[in-house]
């Protein structure tokens, strides 16, 4: 074992991975460095997700596969979402933890490996929210993830963020605008803003519509960086000011991710969600308008409790109408704590799924139909990595990172540049083929 040493592993969406990268950070302050073999590693940290069920399970798993070979010596940290809202589920699984750090007080990552040293028990979670003044993004190549915000005050029913996270808090614009000119000086060419609702920044403030005032100062705080990404916006909230800014302005990206969940009003009445599908045709509509090479993601939830097969149809025949570039499927887990934890959950797990992949069968001839409408056009590539068979691998404005495809390069061109690659073909449903011009 090295002294002054941690692993680390982060699991789930890339919010936690921008909290890793903070722990990490804070870590590194203080004298520890990062080591790549956990059996070597003084600390180990996992920095879990507790949204679903399947990833819960996946957060004892790895636990667990690293306690095998944990020496007395080591020690063991469960931090993140799960330690935060299902600690007595994770001090039952898994025996060998050392301590539990909420997603509310990770700065204190540093004292908490102080305390264990000194022989001081860390197995409760702190509900202090202590995150002001840190640094919060996490590089990813020439892209990074910058946090504007962190929990969420909305009440979904199926949704346990609120009891994991808290309500809303807006990071200070000056931390943000901090962070962005950091990214700025370091090169980075994409910058993908991410809260659980990024739409809805500055409401815990009073402010309305906060958003785009936020993307016009990261713009003058960041002036290099060539692409600014906008994930997670709410249905409802994306407002005609946020929708001419990005149809005006050449940095940000015309890329919105805007988890629907549903489309049955029925269905979304009970999910706790706007159920104007109406105003969501308009939004939809009034975006395309404006930027005609829009490119939408979204997310569906199948089998909520009461779900009927009119429900379903009126979802299926919705996507089918909508033609979104990329779509996200999920069967619903019925989550305690959540409102919808006291319906009775009476969809069978097999018409879930099956709905599920009904829908992914149908976004798959959608998401080919519209990467063909690009064959045969020129299209900028952020270059990200190179294969064995000398392929370079990158992506274009409509693919986010690990959700999205990947364009499939031939030719020459630096990693980590911006470059024109003419679209030569589509690979499967979801990726394109092309060569730099």
């Amino acid at each position: 074992m090295k002294p002054n040493t941690f692993h680390l592993v982060s699991l789930g969406c890339a919010k936690n991975t921008v909290d890793s990268t903070t722990m990490g950070n804070l870590l590194a302050r203080q004298g520890y460095s990062f080591e790549e073999d956990p059996r070597k590693a003084e600390v180990i940290i996992v920095n879990t997700c507790g949204f679903i069920k399947p990833a819960r399970e996946e957060a004892i798993e790895t636990i667990n596969d690293l306690a095998k070979h944990k020496s007395k010596k080591q020690l063991l940290v469960a931090a993140g979402c799960m330690a935060e809202k299902f600690s007595d589920e994770l001090k039952s699984h898994c025996k060998k933890i050392d301590a539990l750090l909420g997603t509310r007080s990770i700065n204190q990552i540093g004292q908490i490996i102080d305390d264990l040293k000194s022989g001081t028990s860390r197995l409760s979670v702190s509900n202090r929210f202590d995150m002001d003044r840190l640094s919060q993004f996490a590089l990813q190549g020439n892209s990074a993830y910058l946090k504007i915000a962190d929990g969420c005050s909305r009440r979904c029913a199926f949704c346990a963020i609120p009891g994991i996270k808290g309500d809303w808090h807006s990071r200070p614009v000056e931390e943000i605008l901090r962070d962005a000119s950091v990214l700025d000086e370091q090169g980075v060419q994409e910058l993908i803003l991410i809260a659980q609702d990024t739409t809805a920044y500055g409401i815990d403030r009073g402010e309305k519509d906060a958003l785009p005032g936020l993307l016009e100062k990261i713009e003058k705080a960041a002036p290099n960086i060539p692409w600014i990404r906008i994930l997670y916006a709410f249905p409802g909230f994306v407002s005609e000011h946020l929708i001419d800014l990005m149809a005006s302005d050449n940095h940000i990206l015309p890329y919105l991710d805007i988890p629907l969940q549903h489309a049955s009003p029925a269905v979304l009445k009970r999910m706790l969600r706007p159920d104007n599908m109406d105003s969501v045709r308009k939004t939809l509509e009034y975006m395309r308008q404006r930027m005609p090479e829009m490119a939408i993601r979204s997310t569906f939830i199948t089998g909520f409790p009461g779900e009927t097969e009119e429900d379903f149809t009126t979802l299926y025949q919705f996507v089918e109408s909508m033609e979104f570039d990329r779509v996200g499927v999920f069967p619903y887990y019925s989550e305690k704590g959540t409102p919808s934890a006291a319906y009775e959950d009476d969809v069978p797990e097999e018409v879930k799924t099956e709905r599920q992949e009904q829908i992914y069968l149908l976004q798959q001839e959608i998401s080919h139909d519209v990467n063909m409408r690009f064959v045969g056009k020129t299209m900028d590539v952020l270059i990200e990595g190179i294969q064995d068979d000398g392929m370079l691998i990158g992506r274009t404005y409509r693919d986010a990172p690990e959700i999205d495809g990947l364009v499939f390069v031939s030719g020459d061109a630096p990693i980590g540049g911006i470059v024109p690659v003419r679209i030569n073909g589509v690979v499967g449903d979801y990726d394109l083929l092309g060569s730099v011009l």
